[in-house]
């Protein structure tokens, strides 16, 4: 077993290496051996989803590596204990080498609340996969060059989302819809591509009746 994770801690080692001498990637990758914020982060992070219980000590040890197993295999992630991108994403932990890190760490978190929030405010009592289509909605329009290409410009374009102007945007989500936001941002696209979604029991404008349904998942109907 320790000769099995001394080999691991070589190519990861040796992978590093490869990155810095040809300056191609600032993506961090958390190993055993290492030691600082990030790693603390990054217990804390799998203290909060149940799969640590030791100190966020900062120190990547035989607790943290063992976690970060548990955690890989339980995500259907490559379970080889070194917390690199994929499962940093799946953490929801952005974490980069360059001066830039805290600020992206905190774009990503804003924007996962923000997600979570119109989730609560839209789809609270709907299935699972029903919140997460929302969230999938909001973001297939970021990708859309007929809304805004941000999430907050999405979200707070005049007459989007009803949630916006009567105030429940404001309040504050669950866990469930804080993980299924992550989900959405994670890839998880329920919808197939869709750009809006409907109760169809309630007045709608006529207008997106004329839109094609691609699926229903709870209450609303998800069109094209």
């Amino acid at each position: 077993m320790r000769r099995t994770k001394g080999i691991l801690r070589g190519i990861v080692c040796l992978a590093l290496v490869c990155v810095l001498l040809t300056g191609s990637a600032q993506a961090v990758t958390l190993y055993w051996g290492m030691r600082g914020e990030n790693v603390r982060r990054l217990q804390e992070k799998l203290q909060q989803y149940g799969y640590m219980k030791g100190a966020a000590d900062g120190v990547f040890g035989q607790e943290t590596y063992e976690a970060v197993v548990y955690f890989q295999r339980k995500n259907g992630l490559t379970a080889d204990g070194a917390a690199g991108e994929a499962t940093l994403a799946a953490l929801g932990l952005n974490l980069n080498s360059s001066s830039s890190s805290q600020a992206g760490s905190s774009s990503y978190a804003s924007n996962l609340d923000l997600l979570a929030r119109l989730i609560h405010a839209e789809a609270r009592g709907e299935p699972y996969a029903g919140q997460v289509a929302v969230a999938a909605v909001v973001l297939n329009r970021v990708r859309s060059a007929s809304f805004p290409n941000s999430i907050s410009g999405v979200i707070y374009q005049r007459g989007a989302f009803s949630v916006v102007s009567d105030g429940q945007i404001n309040l504050t989500p669950g866990e469930t819809a804080l993980r299924a936001a992550q989900d959405a941002l994670n890839g998880w696209d329920p919808t197939g591509g869709c750009l809006y979604y409907y109760n169809p029991a309630k007045e709608v404008s006529s207008w997106i009746w004329s839109r094609t349904v691609l699926t229903v998942i709870g209450k609303h109907n998800f069109a094209i």
